[in-house]
């Protein structure tokens, strides 16, 4: 947790080898309480004046609604994204005020309120996904719950999933990647992107609950992610619990296990690295059989788009932000648009950098009037 310091004011005191001494007459008619209540009172209503002065007047101009995170923080919400909100870790911000603005009709299509964002973005409210855990779809493990397929079997993959139904256009989904370790980024994503993006989790992030209850309350699915074993491990070290490609079937088990338990609400599991593991058939095989039994889906990046495993499975056709430029990036985005044109559906991932939140937001909003469908990265699963 990084160390802040508060700088003190300093009130310098006369002392016996000079300094500044007032007159003795100043001295005794600030000690009168009737002056010096005066003089108080003068102080505040000056600095009324030029606040009032300096900012104008607070009920001018055109609606505005002022909301502060901090308050919202403290309204009753999901359990356990206040503590996420709050959190003190790497990269976060504090918690600050910011303004929305209220057109003059404020209701949009529909009847739903229309919100500007700070640069003029408009976005509209969206409904909920249940809150997590469903009931019948976890069982007690020995680091926490674990996803079941319930009574009847319905799967966690179709309970957690976004309801999605097809327009008949071309269908395109995308994956963000690598949240929860940075507040900031994490709130970013769940707050400005459109609800059909599907958001993926680090499991070692803190109150990783906390987030996912906050994205699922503002309709984005979820995955969980796995890190895997890459060529250049250990080098390239996804953490204590990376599933390894050497490993015995039942470690692997354990270890995703373990993985599984940081959390629910998450509809399936997608990759981090994996460069090695995902060509191990011993592993990848121990992988899918685990996710099959517990009724989850294999969303990955594009590097496990031959493997099957009999599953609910979907691949990324591109990474849309390997090269960090927000003109690369619409660059990708316009090839997904592309591909879903020639093929009906397209499916890209990115990570949670400040750049790509950016230009997906931008993107998504005129990705519809261009003739396509922005889907859920569920929505565009098969089994195989």
């Amino acid at each position: 947790m990084p160390a802040f310091s508060k700088k003190k004011l300093a009130i310098a005191t006369p002392t016996a080898s000079g300094g500044f001494r007032p007159p003795e007459a100043l001295v005794r008619a600030l000690s009168n309480p009737y002056i010096s209540a005066g003089g108080a009172a003068g102080l505040f209503l000056l600095t009324t004046v030029g606040l009032i002065a300096a900012m104008g007047d607070p009920q001018a101009g055109t609606p505005v609604v002022r909301i502060s995170l901090a308050k919202v923080a403290a309204m009753a919400a999901p359990p356990g994204w206040r503590e996420a909100l709050l959190a003190e870790h790497g990269g976060d911000a504090a918690l600050a005020e910011e303004t929305y603005s209220l057109s003059e009709s404020p209701a949009g299509p529909g009847g739903e309120a229309t919100i500007t964002l700070p640069g003029g973005r408009s976005v509209h409210p969206t409904s909920p996904l249940p809150p997590a855990p469903i009931a019948g779809l976890t069982v007690a493990g020995p680091n926490g719950p674990l996803p079941v397929i319930g009574p009847g079997g319905r799967t966690p993959a179709q309970a957690y999933a976004r309801p999605f139904t097809s327009n008949g256009r071309p269908k395109i989904s995308l994956v963000i990647g690598g949240l929860g370790l940075n507040a900031t980024a994490t709130r970013q994503a769940i707050e400005t992107l459109p609800p059909e993006i599907t958001l993926s989790f680090v499991p070692y992030s803190e109150n990783l609950q906390g987030w996912i209850d906050l994205a699922r309350a503002n309709g984005h699915e979820v995955l969980l992610e796995a890190p895997m074993e890459p060529v250049d491990y250990p080098e390239n070290d996804p953490g204590p619990y990376t599933l390894m490609s050497r490993a015995q079937p039942a470690e692997t088990v354990k270890k995703l296990e373990w993985l599984l338990s940081r959390a629910t609400g998450y509809f399936g599991v997608t990759n981090y690295l994996g460069s090695r593991f995902l060509q191990s058939n011993e592993a990848m095989g121990a992988f899918s059989d685990s996710l099959r039994s517990r009724g989850l889906a294999f969303i990955d990046d594009g590097s496990a788009a031959r493997r099957g495993g009999g599953l609910p499975r979907a691949s990324a056709e591109r990474i849309i932000d390997d090269a960090l430029s927000s003109d690369t990036i619409d660059q990708q985005l316009l090839a997904l648009e592309a591909g879903a044109l020639q093929r009906g559906q397209a499916l890209g991932s990115g990570f949670a950098y400040p750049v790509t939140i950016n230009q997906v937001a931008n993107w998504a909003q005129g990705v519809e009037d261009r003739g396509y469908q922005l889907a859920p990265a569920s929505a565009l699963m098969s089994r195989k």
